[in-house]
């Protein structure tokens, strides 16, 4: 089964959302904010998709963290930190089961389910 994970109202995730439905792919959609992450999952996918790849710096949400959670961020705090505040991960999460991808493009979606 196809997760599509993210926020609704994320313009990213709206567009992503719209690709899979104009291209007839069964996907489920996870919100974040309303359905939760695990401590679980966030572990695998840092180790998955890396840290770097995972994280949004460039968020509200990052700039918002105070500056010693910021400093100490690494792999052994930041599960605990992007669990607590989930709109840390780029947007979409795509997990297609085999892989996941983070962010959307087009022309990769396109690439994904050909």
């Amino acid at each position: 089964m196809i997760t599509l994970y993210g926020i609704k109202n994320c313009d990213t995730v709206k567009k992503a959302r719209s690709w899979l439905e104009q291209h007839n792919v069964d996907y489920r959609f996870h919100d974040f904010r309303a359905d939760g992450l695990t401590l679980a999952q966030v572990k695998n996918w840092i180790t998955e998709i890396g840290l770097e790849t995972l994280v949004n710096k460039r968020s509200t949400t990052w700039k918002e963290l105070d500056e010693a959670t910021k400093t100490h961020f690494n792999e052994t705090t930041a599960a605990t930190v992007i669990s607590e505040n989930p709109t840390l991960i780029k947007r979409p999460l795509l997990d297609t089961g085999k892989q996941k991808y983070v962010g959307f493009k087009d022309a990769e979606y396109t690439t994904i389910f050909n």
